[in-house]
């Protein structure tokens, strides 16, 4: 079975589609959680929509640490549970789900106090590696080994040798989380799901107390469209409470949102081999691992302000950098920046006033008959909140709606991926690519890699870098707009890429190639071209101006100066 397409036409097919038909399930919201019910839904033959306002995993499905972990933290919270959770979903993950996007990454955990710090870490990181392999599947990574001071520099000689007495190595695993989100709304468009972006729901429909579909309006075209459906799942993530809005009134489930935001510094500018995780006073440090980059975060602060464009401050940058310089021998500049991302967690509100005391797991609750809605959790355990919320919508249906499968469910692209990997360099000498380049294409497409070559076979222009951001070709533009949903420049260079975190110029440099390459399969004319390259350019002055401010509040403000390509109301 081949992997469906979300091009234009498959986009304007799934609209009609939902128009036309009352289905079992709609899905509002298109981040990892709607991603993963739509998935769950149509996996146990339900039939199923999906409409999101902006781009897939747009929000905080886009910008979060990039992890697929336990969460160490929560040992020492006594969240048991969670952890297992979430170590269970890890190697599922690795090692049956998508091994072709999630892969092992190595942490050292320096040791700052002699004496106590060895045991107390030691002791955390075994109940870590025994909690992985509690559930009879192995962890799919190595298992911890303590490091003298000597070996830890050997593995990072950029650490300060003064700053640390030993250290304690570990690992976890990382993922590109906005592809992770886009391949799994792929697989279950693969399984019969409707999908959509830039359709954004205006209003519920209504049967007396009962909620029988959503109104939605097609942002590209004006149109508004009724899809009727039997349940209705609000997986909105920090926006759950303006959703519910819609319904009248606050629901059962009230979110709040913290700001966490990440830097991306050249991959030369930290001389070691592991990633570092390091205590702050509110949480935990990572320095990860990130191709010819690293990505440093994050912060953990209350946000009340834009949740579409959440914009990272002065203070919030040099927060970071002076942690990350507390520890190396060579500190960071901001000149070392080359990008900045800030995302927002969706937090289940509790009595704490401090976020980084807010709970990380998530609920499902039926505020009113014909709609579930779902909130909290973390990337990791998505697979696990969408199972509880389709759960729930059996429930709400009466007929018999057979398990979650999706633990058994590869998403496209994993199948045959590993064979494929072993046959990197044949596929160079065949396709006349480097091998190193090979091997790019495989971690971001699996086994849909000869959906890329093909590209490149019918236009050989297309196997060139894109000028300016030479780790990705021109046919991965293309391929973007024609199969992966994108629709506008916007989401081709921020999440079908990364493009706008991984290079100084934040890709401005590559803005009008790229938008002359999505021009064919996405029908712009030159203005168009033009309108989508100024809006992009943009977005990025905005950007760097807002990261030059104080104050969340400054910031945001001159965020805000750039509009969106499509205007939300």
């Amino acid at each position: 079975m081949g992997a469906a397409r979300l091009g234009p036409a498959e986009r304007a097919s799934a609209l009609a589609r939902m128009e036309s038909q009352e289905l079992d399930l709609v899905v509002i919201g298109g981040g990892v959680v709607g991603a993963g019910v739509a998935l769950d839904a149509a996996t146990r033959g339900l039939s199923v929509g999906l409409v999101e306002a902006r781009d897939f995993a747009s929000g905080t499905s886009s910008r979060s640490s990039k992890l697929i972990h336990g969460g160490l933290r929560y040992l020492e919270q006594f969240d048991f549970d969670l952890v297992r959770e979430a170590l269970r979903e890890r190697s599922m993950l690795l090692q049956r789900i998508a091994p072709h996007l999630v892969r092992p990454v190595p942490f050292l955990f320096p040791l700052t106090h002699p004496g106590w710090e060895r045991p107390y870490i030691g002791a955390g990181m075994i109940l870590y590696d025994t909690l992985g392999f509690s559930f009879g599947a192995g962890r799919g990574v190595p298992g911890h080994r303590h490091l003298t001071r000597k070996a830890a520099l050997r593995v990072a000689p950029a650490l300060r040798r003064s700053a640390f007495s030993g250290a304690v190595q570990y690992w976890d695993a990382q993922v590109d989380d906005a592809r992770y989100v886009m391949t799994m709304l792929r697989t279950a468009a693969t399984y019969g799901g409707h999908i959509a972006s830039r359709a954004q729901a205006i209003g519920f429909l209504r049967e007396g107390e009962r909620v029988t579909g959503v109104r939605v309006r097609d942002l590209e075209t004006g149109a508004e469209l009724d899809l009727r459906a039997r349940q209705v799942v609000n997986a909105t993530g920090v926006w759950t409470d303006e959703i519910q809005q819609l319904v009248g009134g606050r629901g059962q489930i009230h979110v709040r949102a913290s700001k966490g935001i990440h830097l991306v510094v050249p991959r030369d500018r930290i001389h070691s081999l592991t990633g570092i995780i390091m205590r702050t006073e509110k949480s935990v440090l990572f320095v990860i691992p990130w191709g010819r980059h690293w990505i440093i975060g994050t912060t953990d602060t209350e946000w009340t302000l834009d949740k579409a464009r959440p914009a990272a401050s002065r203070a919030d940058i040099d927060y970071l950098l002076d942690h990350v310089n507390s520890v190396l021998s060579v500190p960071l500049t901001r000149d070392d920046v080359e990008g900045v991302y800030a995302g927002l967690r969706p937090l289940l509100a509790g009595e704490s006033e401090e976020t980084s005391k807010l709970s990380r797991k998530h609920v499902v609750a039926h505020p009113v008959p014909g709609l579930v809605m779902v909130a909290g959790g973390k990337f990791t355990t998505y697979r696990v909140m969408a199972a509880d919320a389709v759960d729930a919508v059996a429930h709400g249906l009466d007929q018999r709606v057979p398990q979650s499968c999706t633990h058994l469910v590869p998403l496209v692209g994993a199948e045959g991926f590993q064979a494929l990997w072993n046959s990197r360099h044949r596929l160079a000498g065949s396709s006349g690519l480097h091998v190193a380049r090979i091997e790019h294409l495989l971690r971001r497409y699996g086994s849909m890699i000869d959906e890329v070559l093909a590209l490149i076979d019918r236009d050989p222009s297309l196997g060139r870098p894109l000028t300016g951001a030479d780790d990705h070709l021109r046919a991965e533009i293309v391929y973007a707009a024609t199969h992966e949903g994108a629709r506008h420049l916007n989401d081709a260079l921020t999440r079908r890429t990364r493009i706008s975190i991984e290079t100084f110029h934040r890709g401005v440099a590559v803005a009008q190639e790229a938008a002359e390459l999505m021009a064919g399969p996405l029908g712009w004319d030159a203005d168009q071209i033009k309108r989508e390259v100024d809006y992009y350019t943009k977005r990025v002055e905005a950007e760097r101006a807002s990261q030059e401010q104080d104050s969340d509040q400054e910031a945001d403000a001159i965020r805000l100066g750039a509009p969106e390509i499509v205007p939300i109301a």
